[in-house]
């Protein structure tokens, strides 16, 4: 997907085309001269708007929170403080599916994007209105995890394959593992995981979270 070379470069273009590039082919095929190829441009013309690689790859995570935050400012506000957080947080889930190279990448950098920091501050800010103290909004955060952001890691790994076929030879030593795969384990082509519902899995995982947390601030 080569974007038009007539267009003057800019950062906000070169990171665009970034996440274009990523979406298509994989974060690993995002090369600087991969990206200029596909901005019709010279590669060395792309270090007047990014630094180096690592700052495309900062630059990125920027734009897909961007586009979080952008999701969530679209959710209609709701009284109950955890209906507010399940939609904002799904909201935001829809985003990384639409960029299933992006968790990965969220979770390697070692600077803080400001548009994450605002994601938070607003996720923060939620929670305070719904009657949170500080302490106890910290204590969720950390329950949460990436799963605030609206991603988690899931027990296997999603490129690995079929994660429910387990060796033979070592099956008959996992009885209580083999019962529970056999009973649940199922088809579903659209999941990352192959063999489970990860939307259902990370929704359920939200929602019992949740009403802990809820629990927690009716003491």
């Amino acid at each position: 997907m080569t974007t038009d070379a007539r267009m003057p470069l800019s950062r906000e273009r070169v990171l665009r085309a970034a996440v274009d590039l990523a979406d298509e082919h994989g974060l690993r095929a995002l090369t600087m001269r991969r990206l200029a190829e596909e901005l019709g441009a010279e590669a060395m013309s792309l270090y007047y708007h990014v630094a180096k690689k690592e700052d495309v790859l900062d630059g990125i995570v920027d734009v897909v929170a961007g586009e979080v935050n952008a999701a969530v400012g679209r959710v209609e506000p709701d009284p109950d403080w955890k209906t507010s957080v399940r939609q904002r947080i799904l909201a935001a889930r829809q985003v990384f599916l639409r960029h299933r190279w992006a968790p990965e990448l969220f979770e390697t950098r070692s600077s803080t994007s400001a548009e994450v920091l605002r994601y938070y501050d607003a996720l923060v800010g939620l929670m305070r209105a719904g009657g949170f103290t500080y302490h106890l909004v910290h204590h969720a955060l950390h329950a949460l995890g990436s799963r605030a952001l609206g991603f988690s890691q899931e027990l296997f790994d999603p490129n690995a394959g079929n994660a429910a076929d387990l060796p033979v030879d070592v099956t008959w030593q996992l009885p209580n593992l083999v019962g529970m795969l056999s009973e649940i384990a199922h088809d579903d082509p659209d999941s990352t995981l192959g063999w489970c519902d990860d939307q259902a899995e990370f929704e359920f995982g939200l929602d019992v979270i949740l009403d802990g947390l809820d629990r927690l601030k009716g003491r």
